[in-house]
């Protein structure tokens, strides 16, 4: 059965543009312009989702983006908001430039994430099996065995928690998410007004339109897909609204209004600062005032079954009439306590629907006939003889045989106390039941600026008392309904923000809001609960919260608003309380015998309107740094790698090779040849002045001051715990100067807190961080000084430039500073250059190195290296609890020092047993099995006793070696130990010494005249 009407005045859609889409596998259309929600409803579609906690059946609550009913899944897309979210239209926006917006205001762009020409694709989020069919509504059987509390209960359960936990955790949660999803850039933008005016209907469009006359910037934001709030849909029969079109037309033309529709305000933060959410970005908002014209939202009448599919607001039924075309239900009833109802009564008789009773909480003598709208709108409901019942209310939603909607609505006299007469009940037949007994301020944002609010008990309703420096409020939120009263209000708060950014002076804006509508009834009914004996009606559609579940929390001893909130989880769902808060403060009030207005109110936070985390993040952008060498590595083939903050090559491809065949090579290279790696990456510092030495001996275990110039030394850094932070090569390059370096991860953090502590002492000394100013590459293997030798005239003899040199030289024609140093165990040099002179370097020593072969080599044969020496890398085989003793470095402590960072915990250290040692191991010779990982656990006796550190196959060795952390007693060399991989099993490692190559250090000490075969 079709509910789509005929075309009607000013609806939203584009009956030219069909489009399809899928929901729980059936194919279903609408049009452009449609919601989800909307295209579902004329299609027939009752059951839209299920609910939280009971997975019960439901339709349509708000239409309007304020409730949890309708949250839907799309592919990757978790959680949409069914009622808000249109059917695709146009084809995805091509991804965002940094700063780049999809389009101008309102931004009418396409539905991103998904490719042209693909329907969506969507499905009910929290349900077991579809949502026609959610084998979870099992759990509405047992409603009475998981009362309000449940969970806090279940958690104190010391013997049952275990199994609850497991429960809980499998049947929470709404949309599954999928991690192969693409990272999101959302477009982050600054924009500034003088007058933000939040909420585009009569008065908010009012206040812009004064403010813009005297001269203001002003900006109108507005959820909705279009301006016009409930002035353009709350019409009483009446075809259209012209006073609606005619301020559209006039903030349309206006030059100083812009307006920003399908844009939330979703916080308030100090100094009128609001972030504005639309789908395609976030804009931060910077004001000079703010006008809050955010409405009110209407509340739900509390009786049973009225979560029923049917069972929705009035002005529900009045967004799908008006914006969609779709005809809410076919008979109805309307259950009422305000003017509104009666209007929405008129706007359904007005679209064929008809309107079977109107049921009013209020007597019949408190209505004034003679007053405003309620003559003519009572003469209206009369011609159409309808009938009236006064002092009614609806007692219970009966399910029609299908459980996808209403058969009838069962009614009763309500007596003063709002108890009702069951004794006079009668059902009427009906599809849907429509309800307006009240309203709640949009008051959030108002909260959120530091608002003093107040409890108006002539419109059942919190209002502003005392408002902060330029913040202002008008309309609805202001608790001003009348049509012309919230067009004065508007005009009112849009001279009062006009005088506050200086535009004019001495405006009449004191004048007191005339509150509540034309009428002497007011807006929001006291009490429109109806208990029933049964249950099952429902305060809090988000967290299946019943009546019944106030009133036992508060015998519980929850009976304070913020308690009770926690204790209940009321308004903590998705709704964050738009239908529910209010409710739960009357329903509290009434149990306490106290005032709504002595109850209070819960704290209110940013965010009040859901806001999607790519907004949230982070522009996306990881910073990375390329040496000034990397156009040199990628015209050698270099396969990248993020090496910390550096992109470096890891390997370089050669056609017709593995990746672990180009490493073996490259190893290979260095070993019986030569080799050169970019170590530009390295941090370089130099240190100045007469108190460098006491500055580095107070920062590194090792001595200094005794250090040769023209001589380098291994330097360890510790922190105050004793723990090792960092290591590098301090070079001496005069009586009061030093060169040295960090390792790659700890360059800006090494500079940084050696600046702290010089800053702390006052040494007489000053730090340069050059690591962005030099490169650097290692030249290394037997064959490294017969390429050197041709480009420079240094004097590279083991006598005149020993191992741990240090020279200052020109390499064809290049200052360079030379060092003798070797992290892979070959003789080599350690050359560091200015960053625009690396190039020329590059090329002049792979041109000289070309007749013996020379290799480039990455970081991945670099790790394995120094692997087969036995070096450790500071990060990977350190961690955040490595003391030198634990990683076999004490030789580096010079603990008879006065004094070095970190030198007191280690004499602490020093006095207890070692609980973790770092070791060399090996595989058996020609293990051909599934080889352990970095990080796989040692084990002795099914307990566990170290982990593996570093480990990889040594073609020079011809085996698996590998560094781990082991218990002392374990770690005698010798000694077998077992490795358990990822599936369980476990491999047989033995304890070695180290380094596993070259024990004596002879190849980098020694030099080699030729290329060489390598003796292990």
């Amino acid at each position: 059965m079709s509910y789509r009407l005929p075309p009607v005045l000013g609806e939203w859609i584009d009956r030219t543009q069909l489009i399809s889409f899928t929901f729980e596998g059936t194919r279903y259309t609408g049009y452009a312009g449609d919601t989800i929600t909307s295209a579902l409803w004329a299609a027939g579609q009752r059951i839209l989702g299920r609910s939280f906690k009971y997975h019960r059946p439901r339709g349509i609550l708000s239409a309007a983006n304020h409730d949890v009913n309708t949250l839907m899944q799309a592919g990757q897309r978790l959680n949409l908001r069914a009622d808000v979210t249109q059917l695709q239209v146009d084809p995805p926006s091509p991804p965002l430039k940094r700063g780049e917006l999809t389009g101008s205001p309102p931004f009418q762009g396409g539905f991103r994430g998904i490719s042209a020409g693909q329907e969506m694709n969507l499905t009910a989020v929290n349900t077991v099996g579809g949502v026609m069919g959610d084998r979870a509504s099992i759990i509405n059987v047992f409603s009475r065995f998981l009362p309000v509390g449940f969970y806090y209960k279940a958690f104190h359960s010391k013997r049952f928690f275990p199994l609850w936990e497991r429960l809980i955790r499998s049947m929470t949660g709404l949309g599954k998410a999928d991690i192969t999803t693409p990272h999101i850039r959302t477009a982050k933008r600054y924009d500034f007004c003088d007058v933000l005016v939040i909420g585009a209907g009569i008065s908010g469009m009012t206040a812009a339109l004064t403010a813009a006359e005297a001269g203001a910037d002003v900006v109108i934001v507005d959820e909705n897909a279009q301006a016009g709030g409930s002035g353009s849909y709350q019409r009483g029969g009446k075809t259209t609204r012209l006073d609606v079109t005619n301020l559209l037309e006039a903030i349309a033309t206006h030059p100083n209004i812009r307006l920003y529709t399908n844009t939330q305000a979703a916080g308030y933060y100090t100094d009128h600062w609001i972030p504005l959410v639309h789908r395609d970005y976030l804009s931060k908002m910077r004001a000079k005032a703010v006008i809050v014209a955010s409405g009110a939202y209407e509340q739900p009448a509390i009786f049973r079954n009225n979560d029923l599919p049917g069972v929705m607001l009035a002005s529900a039924a009045q967004r799908l009439i008006y914006r969609y075309a779709v005809k809410p239900m076919h008979r109805a009833v309307v259950f009422t306590a305000n003017l509104d109802g009666y209007r929405a009564a008129l706007d359904l008789l007005a679209q064929g629907i008809e309107v079977k009773a109107i049921v009013d909480l209020h007597p019949d003598s408190s209505i004034p006939l003679n007053k405003g709208d309620w003559g003519d709108l009572l003469n209206q409901i009369r011609s159409h003889s309808i009938p009236i019942y006064n002092s009614y209310g609806v007692y219970e939603a009966r399910p029609n045989p299908a459980g996808d909607g209403v058969s009838s609505a069962v009614i009763c006299p309500i007596d003063a106390d709002g108890q009702p007469q069951t004794k006079a009940q009668q059902a009427i037949a009906c599809d849907g039941i429509v309800m307006s007994v009240g309203w709640a301020p949009a008051a959030n944002l108002l909260y959120q600026a530091g608002t003093k609010m107040q409890f108006d008990p002539q419109i059942q309703q919190f209002v502003p008392e005392v408002l902060p420096m330029g913040v202002f409020a008008c309309g609805r939120v202001n608790g001003v309904y009348a049509i012309e009263q919230k067009r004065l209000d508007g005009q009112r708060a849009g001279l009062a923000a006009a005088e506050h950014v200086g535009l004019v002076q001495d405006a009449e804006t004191n004048y007191p809001p005339q509150r509540g509508d034309e009428s002497s009834i007011s807006p929001s009914h006291p009490w429109a609960i109806v208990p029933h004996p049964h249950g099952k009606e429902f305060v809090d559609f988000d967290e299946d919260l019943q009546l019944k579940d106030f009133y036992n929390a508060a015998q519980e001893g929850f009976d304070n608003i913020e308690l009770l909130k926690r204790y209940t989880t009321v308004g903590m769902g998705p709704s964050q309380g738009k239908h529910s808060n209010m409710n739960a403060l009357r329903i509290l009030a009434r149990i306490t015998g106290k005032t709504p207005d002595q109850v209070g109110t819960t704290t209110a936070r940013p965010f009040f309107h859901p806001v999607p985390m790519s907004h949230l993040a982070g522009r996306g952008f990881t910073p990375e740094r390329r040496t000034p060498l990397h156009s040199r590595h990628a015209a050698l083939g270099a396969q990248f790698m993020l090496a910390g903050v550096w992109r470096r090559p890891e390997y370089y491809h050669q056609t017709g090779q593995s990746r672990e065949e180009c490493i073996r090579a490259e190893v290979n290279a260095v070993r019986t040849g030569v080799g050169i790696i970019d170590v530009g990456t390295l941090g370089k510092l130099e240190v100045r002045g007469a108190g460098a030495i006491e500055l580095l001996e107070r920062v590194y275990t090792g001595r200094y001051a005794n250090l040769k110039v023209g001589m380098s030394r291994y330097a360890l850094m510790l922190d105050e715990l004793g723990v090792v932070m960092d290591d590098g090569v301090i070079a001496r390059l005069g009586t009061d100067r030093f060169y040295f370096t960090t390792t790659t991860s700890g360059a800006a953090t090494i500079y940084r807190e050696l600046t702290r502590l010089n800053t702390l002492w006052q040494l007489d000394c000053g730090i340069v961080n050059l690591t962005g100013a030099r490169a650097a590459v290692n030249l290394a293997g037997p064959c490294s000084r017969e390429v050197l030798s041709q480009l420079t005239d240094l004097d590279l003899s083991g006598a005149a430039f020993p191992y741990l040199g240090v020279r200052q030289t020109v390499i064809s024609g290049i200052p360079v500073l030379l060092m003798r140093v070797g992290f892979v165990g070959e003789w080599g040099y350690e050359i560091h250059v200015a960053a625009e002179s690396a190039p020329a370097l590059w090329d002049a020593l792979m041109e000289a190195g070309a007749p013996v072969g020379i290799r480039p080599f990455g970081v991945e044969a670099q790790r394995l290296l120094r692997l087969e020496k036995g070096h450790l890398i500071v990060g990977q085989d350190t961690d955040g609890l490595t003391t030198p003793f634990m990683a076999g470095l004490e030789w580096a402590v010079k603990r008879d020092k006065p004094f070095f960072i970190g030198q007191r915990s280690l004499q602490i250290v020093q006095s207890r047993p070692l609980k973790q040692k770092l070791v060399g191991f090996m595989l058996q010779p020609g293990f051909s099995g599934t080889a352990p990982q970095e990080c796989h656990l040692a084990i002795a006796q099914g307990e566990i006793v170290g982990r593996v550190t570093s480990i990889a196959f040594s073609p020079t060795l011809d085996r698996y070696i590998g560094l781990a952390y082991l218990q002392p007693e374990l770690a005698k060399v010798g000694n077998p130990f077992t490795i358990r991989l990822s599936d369980g099993s476990l491999v047989t490692a033995i304890v070695s010494p180290t380094p596993f190559y070259d024990p004596e250090n002879l190849r980098q000490k020694e030099f080699t005249p030729q290329r060489q075969e390598v003796t292990v």
